[in-house]
């Protein structure tokens, strides 16, 4: 069963969750700090993070950042404050979304469920553009003019998703969709975020080059070299 780790400093919030998430049938476990949580992600298997923002040791904006430099596993923000500033930094540095409090512990569950159905293994179209990329979806791994491209798990999807059909123009929102992410969450702007990313690491390998396109309006495309 998916294993789901809270963390939370407040026992009678926890206990809520624990007892929502584990009615769906989730195996719960929980801490109440952010480093005792960093220790238990790096020594164990998680499915998925219910984070709270406001940890009494260090916050959960920063937990998040250092989980990122070693695994991709989903992260549910639990906040007091609900401003747009929060809500795009808390994604930008890899969240998959954002609960403000008070919530529905039952709104939460089918939060988690929502997100381990989009983040699942799912078949995408072969992809290849012969001497530049190489795609090794065992791996998710992408290689760039031979060199292997350092990915955030949404990075590889959101790249991997442009390179499936060349020349076609993706709009935000079915870019959210390829990450896992619900456009109706209202996210759109992050694509930017992960597209901006993604150019930067791809110019680090060949500055000249230009292979994802904006189109105003639009969204955006790969555009194979003719």
């Amino acid at each position: 069963m998916p294993q789901i780790l809270i963390v939370e400093d407040e026992a009678a919030i926890a206990d809520t969750l624990v007892y929502a998430l584990q009615a769906e049938g989730f195996v719960t476990h929980w801490s109440s700090l952010g480093g005792e949580a960093l220790t238990l992600l790096e020594n164990g298997t998680f499915d998925l993070v219910i984070l709270d923002v406001g940890l009494p040791d260090i916050s959960g904006f920063e937990v998040c950042k250092r989980l990122r430099r070693f695994s991709e596993v989903p992260v549910i923000f639990l906040t007091a404050r609900s401003e747009e500033i929060d809500r795009v930094v808390g994604l930008e540095i890899g969240a998959d979304d954002y609960v403000v409090k008070p919530f529905s512990p039952r709104e939460v569950a089918a939060r988690v469920k929502a997100i381990l159905k989009r983040v699942a293994p799912r078949e995408m179209p072969s992809a290849s553009a012969p001497g530049i990329f190489q795609i090794d979806d065992a791996a998710f791994r992408i290689h760039y003019h031979g060199q292997a491209l350092s990915l955030t798990r949404h990075e590889f999807r959101l790249l991997r998703t442009l390179l499936g059909q060349p020349r076609r123009v993706y709009s935000r929102e079915q870019l959210l969709d390829a990450l896992g992410v619900a456009s109706e969450a209202g996210y759109e702007r992050n694509i930017d975020s992960h597209i901006k990313s993604l150019r930067a690491k791809l110019r680090a390998i060949a500055p000249s080059e230009e292979p994802i396109q904006t189109h105003r309006g639009l969204g955006y495309s790969f555009e194979p070299e003719a």
